[in-house]
């Protein structure tokens, strides 16, 4: 299954719709996007995962990978809204206790 991404822009926050698989397949994609917004000089981004069907170990490098990046320029990165997948995945790899997850969109945004 294909991973569809789709960005708005929230105040000075971009948010990242990750609609889809999040798999070895689809990883390169979501992690160019992402990272033409870093390059892009954008300090706050929130992954929505609440269309995120499935998440692999190659999607969780990405959210590790752009979480460094981020607290490296003093920018902050919050992942919310996982189903109860991938919310499981986020769980077991260890990653939310790592990354800042939040329940919804609207609570990543106000705490960023």
């Amino acid at each position: 299954m294909a991973l569809e991404v789709v960005n708005k822009d929230v105040n000075d926050v971009v948010v990242v719709n990750l609609i889809g698989n999040l798999d070895t397949n689809t990883a390169p994609d979501a992690e160019s996007n992402i990272n033409s917004h870093l390059e892009s000089g954008v300090k706050k981004i929130v992954i929505n995962l609440e269309q995120t069907k499935y998440v692999s170990s190659a999607g969780l490098r990405i959210f590790l990978a752009t979480a460094k990046k981020m607290t490296a320029s003093g920018g902050a990165v919050k992942l919310c809204a996982a189903n109860e997948v991938v919310q499981e995945i986020l769980d077991i790899s260890g990653f939310s206790s790592i990354l800042d997850v939040k329940s919804s969109e609207e609570e990543a945004l106000n705490d960023i």
